[in-house]
């Protein structure tokens, strides 16, 4: 995984969460979906980085 794919799903993650606790200290279910949503993308975007390293390092 390249390190700019692997910081930007940590940051994805990062915005996801805060968003996620806002929404409970506010009493916003959307908000709170929504950071749920964005914590699940951004574990996606790091299963198919992932994928990517062990295909990359099985030719290798």
């Amino acid at each position: 995984m390249s390190t700019e794919d692997r910081v930007e799903a940590t940051m994805k993650n990062l915005e996801g969460k805060a968003q996620e606790m806002l929404g409970e200290i506010t009493g916003d279910p959307e908000d709170k979906a929504e950071g749920k949503m964005k914590q699940a993308e951004a574990e996606a975007q790091h299963s198919v980085e992932d994928a990517k390293d062990k295909v990359k390092k099985a030719i290798d």
